[in-house]
Parts: C-alpha cells; sequence; structure tokens
C-alpha cells in the first residue's frame, strides 16, 4: 500500500517520502523556499537562473560528468522555478537510487557558480525568455499576471525581464545562494520505490550543515479589485486572459473552485468551449485555469482569436460566466466535471515525477503532506450548492481582470469591466 511520511531532521528540514509500491523508480527533490515573488525588482529573474546554473559544475564534478552519471543511472535530473520556490530533482531505477541522491546534493550544496558558468548560462536564459516572448499562448499568462496582481510580487514573472537578468554577477547569484539556500528554507520530498529512513539519514549527512539562512517573509496581496489592460501585439491575432482572484491553496472551497473552473473551461463539453468556439467559432482555443499560491489564488479563462473577432468572444464568454452564476448547473454537469478530473488526475499520477511535483507543491504552498487520492475524495463531497456559492463569490464585476495581448482596436478601447455586467 502506498504510504507517505512526514518527518523532520534535528535542525528541523522536513523530509517528506511518498513510497509507492510497485514501481522500479525513485525519485529525490530538494525544495528551496524562494521564487520569483522573492526577488527584489534589480535581481529578478535571479532564482531562474541560479536553477540553470547549479547543473554547470559543482567542487566535484563536471556538468559532463554531471549528465553521464544520472543517464548512465537509466535517470535524468531537472529542476523548475516558480513563483514560490525552486526545485531540484532526480530520478533513476530504484536500483541505482544512490545516483540520483549523490548528484542531488552535490548540485545543492557545491555548486561551482563560476563567472564563465553564470555568462554562458545567461545567453541560455536569455535565449529562453525570448522564445517565451515569442509564444503569445505562453506570454499572455505573464501579462495577466501583471495585471491581476499588479504593484504586488506575484506579478512578478518566473524568467525576468532581459534588461535586469543581462546585469545579474555571479557575485549576485552567489549571495543569493548563501542567502537562501540554507534552513529554514529547505524541504526534501521523495517519492517511488523509497524508505524514508533511509531519505532522512540522507538528508541528515547531506544537508543537516548546511547552515542558516535568510527566513523567506511575505506579505500577502491586498488589492483584490479590478482591471483592464490591453498589451499592444503585431500581427491579427488575439490573446486574451479573464479572470478572477480567488483562493489561495488550502482554502476550504478550493474543490468547489476546481470544479467550477472546470465546468466552466475544461476540454470539449466544458461551456466557453461550447458557447465560444463550437457555437459561434469566436476562437481557435479556450480554456481555463486555477492558480493557486500560499496566500493569494485566480481562476482565469485563455482564448486566441483574430483581431475581429477578440471583443465578441470576451463579452461571450461574460455572458456564459453571467448565466452560471445566475442560473446554477446543467443536469448531470457536476459529475462530468467531477470524473473528468479524477480521470486526468488519476492518469498523471501514475508517474514517479508527477507524483513527486505534487506532493512538493501541495507541502510547501500548504505545508502538509497527504496522498493525492485526497484530492479526489475532496471532489466527491462538493455538492451544487458548494459550487453556486463559489460562483457568487468568485464571479464578480469587482473582482474581474483582463489583459489582451492584440492590436487596440476601437472596440477594445473602448471596452470597459462595466459592460460585462458580472
Amino acid at each position: 500500500m502506498d504510504k507517505i511520511s512526514l518527518e523532520y531532521t534535528d535542525n528541523r528540514i522536513p523530509v517528506v517520502t511518498e513510497r509507492i509500491e510497485g514501481t522500479i523508480s525513485a525519485g529525490f527533490l530538494v525544495a528551496v523556499r524562494t521564487g520569483s515573488r522573492d526577488e527584489g525588482k534589480e535581481i529578478g529573474g535571479i532564482s531562474h537562473l541560479l536553477e540553470h546554473v547549479v547543473f554547470r559544475g559543482t567542487k566535484n564534478r563536471t556538468s559532463l560528468q554531471i549528465s553521464k552519471e544520472i543517464e548512465g543511472a537509466g535517470g535524468e535530473m531537472n529542476a523548475f522555478t516558480s513563483k514560490e520556490m525552486t526545485a531540484f530533482y532526480g530520478i533513476t531505477l530504484k536500483d541505482t537510487s544512490n545516483i540520483a541522491k549523490e548528484l542531488v546534493a552535490d548540485i545543492c550544496v557545491n555548486p561551482l557558480i563560476s563567472e564563465n558558468d553564470v555568462e554562458l548560462e545567461k545567453k541560455i536564459v536569455l535565449q529562453e525568455i525570448s522564445m517565451w516572448e515569442n509564444d503569445p499562448e505562453s506570454y499572455i499568462h505573464k501579462l495577466f499576471a501583471e495585471t491581476l496582481w499588479k504593484g504586488h510580487e506575484l506579478s512578478q514573472n518566473e524568467a525576468g525581464e532581459v534588461d535586469v537578468v543581462s546585469k545579474l554577477t555571479h557575485l549576485d547569484l552567489r549571495e543569493y545562494f548563501e542567502d537562501r539556500y540554507k534552513r529554514p528554507n529547505i524541504a526534501v520530498i521523495a517519492c517511488g520505490s523509497v524508505d524514508s529512513d533511509d531519505v532522512k539519514v540522507w538528508t541528515e549527512d547531506n544537508f543537516e550543515d548546511v547552515g542558516s539562512g535568510k527566513e523567506i517573509r511575505r506579505g500577502p496581496p491586498v488589492r483584490t479589485g479590478s482591471a483592464y489592460k490591453v498589451y499592444p501585439r503585431k500581427g491579427d491575432h488575439t490573446y486574451t486572459g479573464m479572470g478572477f482572484h480567488a483562493y489561495p491553496a488550502d482554502h476550504p472551497d478550493r474543490a468547489a473552485l476546481r470544479l467550477l473552473t472546470a465546468i466552466l473551461g475544461a476540454g470539449m463539453s466544458s461551456r466557453l468551449f461550447q458557447s465560444v468556439r463550437e457555437e459561434k467559432a469566436l476562437v481557435y482555443s479556450i480554456y481555463g485555469m486555477i492558480d493557486q499560491n500560499s496566500d493569494a489564488g485566480s481562476m482565469a479563462f485563455y482564448m486566441s482569436s483574430t483581431e475581429e473577432n477578440a471583443m465578441a468572444a470576451i463579452t461571450t464568454s461574460a455572458d456564459v460566466l453571467r448565466e452560471i452564476r445566475n442560473e446554477g448547473l446543467h443536469k448531470g454537469e457536476l459529475d462530468r466535471a467531477r470524473n473528468l478530473i479524477k480521470g486526468a488526475t488519476a492518469r498523471k499520477m501514475e508517474s514517479t515525477d508527477s507524483r513527486m511535483y505534487r506532493l512538493t507543491k501541495t507541502f510547501m504552498l500548504t505545508g502538509k503532506a497527504e496522498p493525492f487520492v485526497n484530492d479526489l475524495n475532496a471532489l466527491d463531497h462538493v455538492t451544487e450548492e458548494d459550487i453556486m456559492r463559489v460562483a457568487e463569490d468568485v464571479i464578480s464585476s469587482k473582482k474581474l481582470n483582463i489583459a489582451v495581448y492584440g492590436k487596440r482596436t476601437k472596440e477594445l478601447s473602448k471596452m470597459s469591466l462595466d459592460q460585462m455586467d458580472l
């Protein structure tokens, strides 16, 4: 039977393990409680850049040696940066798991962060930023976050801005590393064919003596109002983010919010897909997402359309949102959305890396270490009344934010949020 445990070392480093019976892979991850929201504007993007640089080499290995060792063990190493954490992990066969543990510990404790490595990796990261900025389907998420969280650290994107990242030096990264990659900001997560006692010993041997660093302190956003902004873009295609301030990761109504978002924007049977794309052909794509942080969250819908359809797509989406809030659910709609989410979750959780990512995100945002079946059980307990209570609370003109990435047409220039009548 799968089992999750949460223990602490003597120096209070949390060690979370999820043993997955029947798997022949093992994953080990070190999460650091620092991300884009924890950066000053003068060092924006430093967490993401540092995430890249540590793979360039350590006191013990070159980047090529790291690659050869992990691949020779039948595994892979990777990392990710979010608004509230940076994480590094290795996944191998269970029989070669010591290689994963050794390499993850090495890059997290002994990175060189040399001047040459930082300058080389900056070139790669700057190309990544350029590629991202030229992918409007992804870039609209950045613009929507800036509109939604304007003036707060949550508006800062993970990659950073070109002019800031290009000025960062190896000394900046070393200072940031020494400040943040210490207790109490470190947590260890392991999934797959792992043993909790073994993971704890590995944690104690490698991280117990890293020392104390700067404890991250955050303030929740106080701005929960509405905003509308058009970000000019060349070309006749328009990308729109449209959504609301909602709930943080540990909110009691997070399952109901998840289901409401699915009913509106998940899959081809969702209301927005049917109304905006299938019935009126106003968009090429339209989908919903929730974004949950430790102290704030959002429910948003993203769509892409031609320039001439952008305004109609927005107003039709508003009609759909208004209808569900005022008139309630259709017969069978809740059960269909519930099964859609449960099926997608179950399929995703069959992989060690997905299970480890989910456990890391849940623990770092809420401090809880719970199996994914708890998420499924929470969905089972949501009623139509719960959905309608959340819809009434979240879907409101007072919380509506819209970001448009496209030409500033006359229609879009004149548009106001009052027109949405939510």
